[in-house]
């Protein structure tokens, strides 16, 4: 039976009066709360908190950790999310007392040591995009692309134009239209083309002096780099318009390609995929954007500036830019990210970025190759770091995207993205990222192949070992129960049983 403390609530464990902090006698006189507030911000009642513990309070969420999979336990191949290992030894850097106990209100002179990291933070994300401005503030990717997109916007005012539209792919990142939806442009998506890549036809039907900007992930949501990325850049900007390359698959191109170089305006980087950071349940994450140097006067701030000093030194400043669209945040930016990046990049250096980047399209390619037989990849006999599988053929034996994915829990394999981009049937995303051994992906492709082989309806049921098995989603969404409920007895097959007994051992 699993213990209790794991299983239930924090309002279920609580025991009035049982406290986690015991102080001591207050030594001085102590004044009644309603003679140093106004009586309409005193509520009538205390607030309804779980009284608990200290112990209670660690067991709860060390059990609920244990119950949890994450990149320290498990494989993930999250395409499209990059779930990459985080170096511990970038994780204690950042802890620094020097770095995690600085106030954000603080003076810059105070700071020079933090803000001279952030100025080469900076300076290194202008160098891997090859675009020379950058600014570190949005708070996370799809942030960063709202960021640029106002930057874009302010730009072209600047100008006396009014363009309206925004053009993105088939297959592009949901974010990317509402992104360009929130900053007041026109969405308008193209039609998918039969190899995957950007439907260039469709493109051109668009153009025009109401285009403001082309939203491309370069490599694309299908694994593959974009051979027209130059003719496209070139359509985009005889139109008058820019290009803005979403940064979500940089994992691919560190150190061998540039989005400034194969014509990107705009990018914004997601610090926590490409460079490693803490990822789950809707953050933390840091979104920085690098642009080309006209745009840099638009950028959101603070931006950070190098100076000299009367005697010569360096000396950092944290400015806003002349025509600045403004914050979108409270302070510089998620900061405790940023530096994990900085981290990640000055220990890899240019050839450890390169090579990161080599490895995370062989593991990809070394997937596709061992199981394209089983689940066919209807885009490119090659990819870049990661590729989009189709289940499609499955389905006339009963078996979907769906149940792969959640049957894989029971063999210790985080599930892989499903149902995306749409313009795969059944898709199955698998990006590996360059830490997976060898070992490890045979696992995974042992796994994929046993799976496909189970009866359909077991697979319906899938996932077998798991504290939940598979609710209706769309009710849980709706009607969350929070309280533990096991899931019931399950009969299986002696094949299912043997597998059981393997994920156990």
């Amino acid at each position: 039976m699993e213990n209790r403390i794991a299983t239930q609530l924090l309002h279920e464990l609580a025991v009035p009066g049982r406290r986690a902090t015991q102080f001591p006698t207050c030594d001085v006189p102590v004044a009644d709360v309603q003679d140093l507030l106004p009586a309409d911000a005193l509520a009538d009642q205390p607030p309804q908190l779980p009284e608990l513990a200290e112990g209670d309070i660690v067991r709860h969420y060390v059990g609920l950790s244990q119950r949890n999979m994450s990149v320290d336990t498990h494989f993930y191949p999250l395409g499209s999310c990059t779930m990459k290992y985080n170096p511990k030894r970038h994780e204690r850097w950042a802890g620094m007392s020097g770095l995690i106990d600085v106030h954000p209100w603080s003076r810059d002179e105070h700071i020079q040591g933090l803000l001279g990291i952030l100025y080469e933070m900076q300076e290194m994300c202008a160098e891997i995009a090859g675009l020379p401005s950058v600014s570190l503030h949005p708070a996370a990717g799809a942030q960063g692309e709202f960021a640029a997109l106002l930057t874009a916007r302010a730009y072209f005012e600047s100008k006396g134009e009014t363009r309206t539209k925004v053009i993105f792919p088939a297959s592009a990142h949901g974010t990317n239209p509402a992104s360009a939806s929130m900053a007041g442009f026109d969405c308008v998506q193209l039609k998918p083309s039969e190899n995957g890549f950007v439907n260039i036809d469709d493109l051109k039907s668009h153009l025009g002096p109401d285009v403001a900007v082309f939203m491309v992930t370069n490599p694309n949501t299908l694994g593959l780099f974009e051979g027209d990325i130059r003719e496209i850049s070139d359509l985009i900007h005889e139109a008058g318009g820019l290009v803005y390359i979403d940064g979500a698959n940089m994992n691919a191109i560190l150190g061998k390609t540039r989005p400034g170089d194969f014509g990107g305006d705009m990018m914004h980087y997601n610090v926590h995929k490409t460079f490693t950071g803490p990822h789950g349940a809707g953050g933390p994450g840091a979104g920085p954007i690098a642009v080309r140097d006209f745009l840099a006067d638009f950028l959101p701030g603070p931006v950070i500036t190098k100076q000299t000093g009367d005697n010569g030194e360096d000396v950092y400043r944290l400015t806003d830019p002349k025509h600045s669209v403004g914050r979108l945040r409270s302070f510089l930016g998620n900061i405790g990210i940023l530096l994990r990046g900085y981290f990640y990049i000055r220990t890899l250096g240019a050839k450890g970025l390169r090579e990161a980047s080599e490895h995370a399209v062989l593991n990809a390619n070394y997937l596709l190759a061992k199981l394209n037989d089983v689940l066919k990849v209807p885009h490119g006999d090659r990819c870049m770091h990661e590729f989009v599988a189709s289940a499609g053929a499955l389905k006339a034996q009963g078996i979907t995207a769906m149940d792969i994915a959640k049957r894989l829990l029971d063999y210790g394999f985080h599930a892989p993205t499903v149902y995306f981009p749409l313009t795969v049937p059944e898709a199955i995303m698998i990006e590996p990222t360059e830490t997976e051994s060898k070992a490890t992906l045979d696992s995974f492709v042992e796994a994929i192949r046993s799976i496909i082989e189970e009866d359909p309806d077991f697979l319906h049921d899938a996932p077998h070992s798991t504290p939940v098995c598979r609710p209706d989603e769309v009710k849980a969404a709706r009607e969350p129960m929070l309280a533990y409920c096991p899931c019931p007895a399950v009969v299986v097959s002696d094949v299912a049983e043997e597998v059981a007994e393997q994920v156990t051992a």
